[in-house]
C-alpha cells in the first residue's frame, strides 16, 4: 500500500463545498419565512471552522496544514443570527435583500469550490498519464 495524501485537498474542499450546499438551503429557508412572523434567520457557521483547523502557524506548508486537518474537524454549524434582533414589530429578523445577497455570494463560492475539485481531479489525471 502507498502511503499518500493525493486526497487531502478534495477532502478539504469537498467538506467545504458541503457547508456552502448547507448554507444555500438554510437561505434559501431564511428567504421563505420571511413573512413569518417571530421567525429567526439562520446562518451556517464553516469559515471560522476551517481557519481554526488549518491554525494560524506561519511556519508551516500550506500542504502540511491541510494534511493534518480532520473531517471532525471540519462540520458546519447551523445557528440562529441575531435571534433578540429584529426589523419588523412581529419579530422576524430576515431582510429579503440580505438574504438575496447573500444567496448570490454563496452559490458563486459553491461553484468556485466545486471548480477547485474539477482541478484537482484533472491534476491527478495527468500526473497518473
Amino acid at each position: 500500500m502507498i502511503n499518500s495524501n493525493v486526497f487531502d485537498y478534495v477532502n478539504v474542499i469537498g467538506k467545504a463545498a458541503d457547508a456552502s450546499w448547507l448554507r444555500n438551503d438554510i437561505l434559501a429557508n431564511n428567504i421563505a419565512n420571511v413573512d413569518t412572523p417571530g421567525y429567526k434567520r439562520q446562518d451556517v457557521n464553516f469559515e471560522s471552522q476551517l481557519r481554526r483547523a488549518l491554525g494560524n502557524s506561519r511556519y508551516q506548508t500550506v500542504d502540511s496544514k491541510v494534511a493534518h486537518v480532520t473531517g471532525t474537524e471540519l462540520e458546519p454549524r447551523v445557528y440562529t443570527d441575531s435571534a433578540n434582533f429584529s426589523y419588523r414589530l412581529d419579530g422576524n429578523n430576515v431582510d429579503i435583500d440580505t438574504e438575496n445577497v447573500e444567496l448570490a455570494s454563496n452559490q458563486i463560492k459553491y461553484n468556485g469550490l466545486i471548480n477547485s475539485i474539477n482541478q484537482e481531479f484533472t491534476n491527478l489525471k495527468l500526473v497518473m498519464k
